[in-house]
């Protein structure tokens, strides 16, 4: 894969850049896609911004879009949803299919496939809604250990998500959880530095970047620190030579076993007992905020953040084939 191949802004066509959308990441979609849609017209490329929320996906059609560059995050734009519409449309998008999509946005069949094909993740349960009992709930930390992490399997950006230091703060964590999904995902907590690992390309030519080490406030990677605060560091380079080999290549894996392709960033904790890296989850379209760690993780590779809106920009196919 050529990271460094010179592309064509004209040859690429009518560009949407979809944003916004209806999920409870509109925010952080706003803000990706804006950074993007920039990038792009600085490179030479006709994009407009296109938000699914205001108008109907009908239009990219009917206006003569000939790709889309998508900055959606969360549900409808992430979990294979826009990216169907897309297919029947017959317009060439950024990203996972259909079918990958679909499977990364939902954090418990992610975990199952993962389970299946033995890569390390944490254990945990996920329960519905009427399963929740408050004995139910008593008994999660037995089977999992304290600290326990709850979160709504379906949404992103830690939205719902809560640490659950003992007992007493089992049934918190799981009203707050319902408050986003009707299935809740109990996981073990793995205690050690937080990681992060993007991928571009697809197959067998897919490209782990750097690993990202991050280092939050009060070690809580939550909105907060994700999003608006500047406090959160960002580390390339802490990790030793084969271990960075060992969690590239757990997340190729996953990368590969999941479908996915064009771009991906996985999130895993690294143990710090042993040093064992854990999967927690593959996100199909990353952000592109100002602080988002894709384009980090690109540039410690040498790839400007225009460089890389235009390189996934190109990329852009339909999971059919005429």
């Amino acid at each position: 894969m050529k990271l460094e191949e010179t592309i064509d802004a004209k040859a690429l066509g009518k560009v949407a850049v979809l944003l916004g959308g209806h999920s409870a990441e509109r925010a952080v979609s706003l803000m990706s896609g804006q950074g993007v849609l920039e990038a792009l017209r600085a490179a030479g490329v006709d994009a407009q911004a296109f938000d699914p929320a205001e108008r109907p996906l009908q239009a990219l059609q009917d206006e003569g879009f000939e790709r889309v560059f998508i900055a959606l995050h969360g549900r409808g734009g992430e979990d294979g949803a826009v990216q169907g519409a897309l297919e029947w449309l017959g317009i060439p998008y950024t990203g996972s299919g259909v079918m990958a999509s679909a499977l990364c946005m939902d954090k418990t069949a992610t975990k199952r496939i993962l389970v299946a094909e033995g890569l390390s993740t944490p254990q945990w349960l996920a329960l519905t809604r009427p399963e929740l009992t408050r004995e139910c709930v008593r008994r999660i930390p037995d089977e999992l250990g304290l600290p326990v992490i709850v979160k709504p399997p379906h949404e992103g950006s830690s939205i719902g998500i809560s640490k659950a230091a003992g007992y007493s703060d089992m049934n918190e964590a799981v009203e707050l959880a319902l408050r986003y999904d009707d299935e809740l995902l109990f996981e073990q907590c793995i205690e050690g530095p937080e990681l992060t690992c993007a991928v571009l390309g697809e197959g067998e030519a897919a490209l782990a970047l750097p690993v990202v080490e991050i280092r939050a406030a009060g070690g809580n990677y939550d909105y907060e620190n994700k999003y608006v605060s500047n406090d959160t560091e960002y580390l390339f380079g802490t990790l030793a030579p084969a271990l960075e080999t060992e969690v590239q290549r757990l997340v190729l894996d996953a990368y590969r076993l999941l479908g996915c392709r064009g771009w991906g960033r996985a999130d895993l904790m690294l143990r710090a007992s042993d040093g064992r890296p854990f999967l927690l989850e593959m996100n199909t379209s990353p952000g592109m905020t100002s602080h988002s760690l894709v384009p980090k993780a690109a540039a410690a590779a040498g790839m400007a953040y225009p460089q890389l809106c235009l390189w996934l920009l190109a990329q852009a196919r339909l999971d059919r084939r005429a």
